[in-house]
């Protein structure tokens, strides 16, 4: 269990600072699944982009460090709601593709912030 929950806490956190960079760069050339980006507002490439990052962060940095570990089920849970916000988001524009990969992240966030929570959290730095 401790095994399965660092790989989703890299995986998610990895996915996450990528995904939080690419709003604040926007590449052109973006794949379909991505398109909806072009269309977000300055406000809400900031909003969401730092929100991932830090969360991404969140997700490593605290279990790595043992500094603040119970900020790792914190992390996991906001960008849990973050995700449900995208949920909202796409499915208002019919794009039910990323619904998919959406509940899929709030499934594994879900997931990080139950098993550090109350299953097997990281014991602070003695």
């Amino acid at each position: 269990m401790n095994k399965a929950l660092w790989t989703a806490q890299v995986l998610a956190g990895l996915f996450f600072l990528y995904t939080g960079v690419l709003h604040f760069i926007v590449p052109e050339g973006l794949p379909d699944s991505f398109s909806w980006m072009y269309d977000l507002s300055d406000t809400m490439h900031l909003i969401t982009g730092v929100a991932e990052i830090l969360g991404g962060l969140g997700l490593i940095l605290p279990a790595v460090t043992r500094i603040q570990p119970q900020l790792v089920p914190m992390a996991a849970a906001g960008l849990a709601l973050l995700m449900a916000g995208a949920v909202v988001y796409h499915i208002g524009r019919g794009e039910y593709q990323n619904v998919v990969s959406n509940v899929l992240w709030i499934v594994v966030t879900g997931f990080i912030a139950w098993g550090r929570q109350t299953r097997i959290p990281i014991a602070p730095r003695a």
